[in-house]
């Protein structure tokens, strides 16, 4: 016996169970008698036993036959829920999307992007998980999420991965309106070991972007205080606690109105490369496409707003 069952002989085999006749099973699957007689030769020979008596111009099926109708029934109830399955996600019935994204995308960008998501896919089943850059990478390579809106390393790696870039951004050093650097319009070096500086969590692609640039300017990073997300660090920095790091459109609204002061620090810039990533070798489907499509002219719109 082969190791599974051919769905044409078992498609014939069930409309001969339920229609009795050999001339009206045909008629209904758009057959000759004689391919219909030949299927369920075949199918008898490949399971080794009789599954139906003639009777006159009427067939009964034998204990086997019943045996394997219920088999059989079940089988290509699954095979056509299996087609109905497919046929809704090409035509944009329900599809599942799902994603992560660190606070500051989940805040600012994916708003926008799943309320858009939804107008074109109404029915999409959305799962979001929330986690910094490297937490997002191990969900994808687990198969947990199949998309993830994160941030290009400085440097090749990753080679599983596939980043589709969006956009960059540059951060900027800032202080309270008090702060005797807000005068200055510059951080001075020789202070800066006596100053607290206010940074995204150490886990997160923006911490290890900083600790870098003070690593490269042979500067040493004295005290800090990690927090979680890019709103949290504003309003600490708006009470004049310390410096820190900010992407100018999370707070475009604090830079026009002065209760955040841009202030320079060296000459290099600190720049980072948003993407969404995949694992390497996974083919997206049209709703993911859509959603990186989305993603982009959210990234684009950003651009436009803090050039």
């Amino acid at each position: 016996m082969k190791p599974t069952l051919d769905s044409r002989q078992l498609h014939a085999f069930s409309a001969l169970a339920r229609r009795g006749s050999f001339t009206r099973a045909a008629k209904d699957l758009f057959l000759t008698q004689s391919a219909v007689s030949h299927a369920i030769k075949a199918l008898e020979e490949d399971v080794g036993c009789r599954l139906l008596d003639r009777i006159g111009r009427r067939v009964q099926l034998t204990q086997a036959g019943e045996e394997l109708l219920g088999h059989a029934e079940k089988i290509l109830r699954e095979m056509k829920t299996a087609r109905t399955d497919l046929e809704a996600l090409l035509t944009g019935g329900q599809v599942r999307l799902r994603i992560g994204a660190g606070a500051t995308a989940c805040q600012h960008i994916l708003p926008a992007v799943l309320g858009e998501f939804r107008r074109q896919y109404p029915q999409a089943l959305i799962r979001l998980e929330p986690g910094e850059n490297g937490r997002l990478l191990e969900l994808l390579r687990s198969g947990t999420i199949d998309l993830a809106v994160g941030f290009e390393p400085p440097v090749p790696g990753r080679r599983e991965f596939v980043f589709l870039p969006l956009f960059n951004d540059e951060l900027r050093f800032v202080v309270a309106p008090m702060h005797p650097w807000a005068r200055l319009g510059r951080i001075p070096r020789e202070a800066m070991a006596d100053e607290t500086f206010v940074l995204p969590s150490r886990t997160s692609h923006t911490f290890r972007l900083v600790t870098d640039y003070f690593r490269s300017e042979r500067i040493t990073l004295g005290n800090f205080i990690e927090l979680g997300s890019m709103e949290a660090i504003k309003e600490v920095l708006k009470l004049g606690f310390g410096a820190g790091v900010v992407a100018p459109w999370c707070a475009r609204a604090e830079l026009e109105g002065g209760s955040l002061v841009p202030v320079v620090l060296g000459q290099r810039r600190l720049k980072r490369h948003w993407s969404v990533v995949h694992v390497k070798g996974r083919r997206l489907t049209s709703a993911e496409e859509a959603f990186v499509s989305l993603c982009r002219a959210a990234g684009q719109a950003l651009q436009i707003s803090q050039s």
